[in-house]
């Protein structure tokens, strides 16, 4: 008896190791110590020492039951992006600039092929987000799982000078919300997705065109997670204070929204002030699912929100603009009992 008959393959893991090393490669900041291969990832925080206060910022997350259609599609390269965007997104709403970036996949057998595609969207949101790739592990479970099944997660870190941070507390009545568009479900709700569409939940039921959707089904469940680091970092650059910001993923407007608002204050959302991408519309419609809910348990085609003052809001739609994102106007702050309204 070995390792291997046990269900476990060292060789496997290193060839996988071997083919992620290139994507890897393509995330390296100057900051980054040593290579890939070590016990723990190393990275130097000697530009911190320029601000006043640092601040590291953390978050951590996974793609949730989105796996699924990746593992029913045998299409594994997308939703590495997803497992940065939820924890960068993060780091980024609260004023941060991520790192660095650590994945962890589990898997019921390790096929290199199919880890290296994992690890290629990996890289590909770290590119995204100008966060390095510093470290992972990719497990093995055995009995535990089914061969062709995984699931992903990973861990961020970013920094930010305390005077920085977003953090809600200048808001006041007037301030205007600005949402920037998803690109359609991100990585929450897949629960109630595969719940709609159970029937749908085969290759051949996902590989389907729909004109509405202008794709097939898998291709619009699977978009990537939109990343929005850059279009928050342009933000900044162009000198606009974000005065609050919410990252709208479980939970969807209703849960989402109250957390970037202070005591006193309330969100009022304009359902119409924005397009809501049609695989919204085709879910709420096949599964019949209430209006609310689909507003308490999805992103409905605005994936961040942030509150400016409205002397700066046409700078900051032209700076997120600039980093490849589209913003709306979708509301304002109005004094009130802390919480949301959607009009």
């Amino acid at each position: 008896m070995d390792y291997k008959k046990a269900g476990v393959d060292i060789e496997a893991g290193y060839k996988s190791v071997e083919l992620m090393k290139e994507h890897v490669k393509k995330t390296m900041r100057e900051e980054v110590l040593g290579g890939l291969g070590g016990f723990s990832g190393a990275f130097s925080l000697a530009k911190i020492k320029e601000m006043e206060e640092p601040v590291l910022l953390s978050g951590t997350d996974g793609c949730g039951t989105k796996v699924k259609l990746a593992i029913i599609l045998d299409k594994h390269d997308t939703i590495g992006i997803d497992a940065v965007a939820m924890c960068v997104n993060d780091i980024a709403c609260a004023g941060g600039e991520p790192l660095f970036f650590l994945d962890y996949i589990a898997c019921g057998k390790n096929y290199p092929e199919k880890i290296a595609d994992i690890v290629k969207g990996v890289a590909e949101g770290c590119l995204q987000s100008e966060a390095a790739l510093i470290g992972g592990e990719t497990a093995e479970h055995p009995g535990l799982m089914p061969e062709e099944d995984y699931d992903l997660a990973g861990f961020a870190v970013g920094v930010c000078d305390k005077k920085e941070m977003i953090t809600g507390e200048q808001l006041k009545a007037g301030d205007v919300l600005i949402g920037m568009a998803s690109t359609g479900v991100h990585s929450n709700g897949f629960s109630l997705v595969r719940k709609v569409f159970e029937q749908e939940m085969t290759r051949e039921g996902l590989e389907t065109y729909y004109e509405e959707l202008g794709a097939t089904l898998g291709e619009a469940l699977l978009a990537p997670t939109r990343i929005y680091v850059k279009a928050l970092k342009a933000v900044k650059q162009a000198g606009v204070t974000v005065k609050a910001c919410s990252h709208i993923t479980g939970g969807g407007f209703y849960e989402n929204v109250p957390r970037m608002l202070k005591e006193g204050t309330r969100a009022v959302i304009k359902k119409d002030s924005y397009p809501v991408p049609p695989i919204f519309g085709m879910l709420a419609k096949k599964g019949d699912v209430p209006e609310e809910m689909m507003y308490n348990t999805f992103n409905m085609g605005i994936g961040m929100i942030v509150a400016v003052d409205p002397a700066d809001a046409e700078a900051a739609m032209a700076a997120i603009r600039t980093a490849g994102d589209t913003p709306y106007v979708i509301g304002s702050i109005e004094d009130g009992e802390k919480g949301v309204t959607l009009c």
